[in-house]
């Protein structure tokens, strides 16, 4: 158990003059999947080691080792303390450490529990006749099982230490359906989210009426019509507001891609969204409840603390690790991550989203006219111009204040800071999603939601 290394044994050895910080971590990944009732996988991954990095005069020294004996930590506090001295001697920066973090200690009370692979197969097998006895017309179904978990022990020069452990578990069923045209029409839902695979998925019997919903939206999709292409007033609900908070938002805002010149660079200060937007990074509580994937302390022994972006449309804050927290003169919140024990931390977000407003769901579609209910996504792309496309899956028509047909795949396009400015109505609820992994230059865990938003957004067409 990572637990049970003792790391502060170590600590004679971190660099002097130096920041130091030494980090053990296993990752560990179990899924199976089911195409048409044949299993296609049945795999499990465990990766662990340790990492250790220095910071001196401006400049990292960074080392790591898949192994997890004294020989190793000693190895990588070694390497990593002359990894520093070699990058100051040639660099020079000349910088000198670091604001102080506090002291501390922060355990996380959640253990991972390991499973027989056994009880992967047997969930999605009766997921899957289910499906099978119950929509035998389907053209295409599947159904995959995955839980994975990241378990840190980290401590650092300055007296902070942590542990923590984030295990996620997740069943994705899909479902195809052919139209009257012959093309295949699909549908996804995932079930789960933080916490071991038998705490959600002991009685698969509890996801069948939400696979009843799943069909009933296929086959409305099925007969669904083409989205009218153009400038279209929409509502978005919570899970492409939380994709647009991530992807066309949340990106522009790291400071590291600041610095890289992003859209958010020169925008600090001021309006890039209606007054009725505001936006945050929670790290682990918000709106009186713990958030999908909570962050306490992050890989730089940094308690987290919320992150705030956007006030009232006023573009106010960055989300930073310890270095561009002193460059920019903000606070260091706990943004910095790390997938993997041999991975550097990054500026990563963790569960970032627009607040809740005022507005009932079901009164901001009775305010269109003509436009449409935008639900599900499958994919998203931005840049950090905060120009984005988003896939649309599942969405309706509003026809005089009603919902009416369902609608095919779409996209919709815009530029986020712009498209936030048209924002008139922000419902009262949030939804939040914590599936997925964020790619930014290594895989991390992240939740992000929101609320449904009224707002003018370019839609695609047929």
């Amino acid at each position: 158990m990572i637990k049970d290394l003792d790391l502060a044994k170590y600590k004679h050895l971190f660099a002097a003059g130096a920041e130091s910080s030494l980090r053990a971590q296993m990752n560990r990944r179990r899924g199976a999947a089911m195409v048409m009732g044949n299993l296609v996988r049945n795999d499990r991954t465990d990766i662990s080691g340790v990492g250790a990095r220095v910071y001196k005069n401006g400049v990292y020294g960074f080392s790591s080792q898949a192994d997890l004996t004294e020989e190793a930590i000693r190895s990588v506090l070694t390497a990593a303390t002359d990894n520093a001295i070699f990058m100051d001697k040639h660099i020079g920066k000349g910088k000198g450490n670091l604001p102080a973090q506090p002291e501390g200690n922060f355990t996380e009370d959640r253990l991972w529990r390991e499973l027989p692979q056994k009880a992967y197969v047997d969930a999605i097998r009766e997921i899957d006749a289910y499906i099978k006895e119950k929509y035998p017309k389907l053209m295409s179904r599947s159904v995959v099982a995955t839980a994975d978990c990241m378990e840190k022990l980290h401590i650092g020069s300055d007296g902070m230490s942590a542990y923590s452990v984030l295990p996620r578990a997740y069943i994705y069923v899909g479902m195809t359906a052919e139209d009257s045209e012959g093309s295949p029409i699909e549908l996804m839902d995932i079930f789960g989210g933080r916490g071991m695979f038998d705490e959600y998925f002991n009685d698969p019997s509890t996801m069948f009426e939400r696979l009843d919903r799943l069909y009933e939206r296929l086959m409305q999709k099925k007969e669904g019509i083409y989205a009218e292409a153009g400038i279209k007033t929409c509502i978005l609900g919570g899970i492409l507001s939380g994709m647009l908070s991530h992807e066309a938002v949340g990106h522009t805002v790291e400071a590291d891609l600041v610095l890289g010149g992003s859209v958010a660079a020169h925008n600090l200060g001021k309006e890039v969204a209606s007054p009725l937007v505001s936006m945050t990074d929670f790290a682990h509580h918000a709106f009186g409840k713990e958030m999908p994937l909570p962050v306490y302390v992050d890989d730089e022994g940094v308690p987290a603390k919320d992150a705030p972006l956007i006030k009232d449309g006023i573009l106010t804050g960055y989300m930073n690790n310890r270095e561009t927290a002193e460059r920019f003169g903000m606070e260091a919140c706990g943004n910095a991550r790390a997938y993997k024990f041999s991975d550097e931390p990054l500026i990563r977000m963790r569960n970032t989203a627009i607040h809740p407003g005022e507005s009932k769901l079901a009164d901001m579609i009775a305010s269109v006219e003509d436009g449409y209910y935008l639900i599900d996504t499958n994919n998203g792309q931005a840049d950090t111009t905060g120009e984005f496309m988003f896939g649309v899956t599942m969405g309706y028509e509003i026809k005089n204040g009603k919902l009416g047909r369902a609608i095919k795949d779409t996209t919709i396009s815009g530029v986020a800071f712009e498209m936030l400015k048209t924002v008139d109505m922000v419902s009262d609820e949030m939804t939040w999603a914590s599936s997925g992994f964020c790619g930014k230059k290594q895989p991390m865990p992240v939740g992000m939601g929101g609320p449904a938003l009224r707002l003018k957004v370019m839609i695609g067409g047929r």
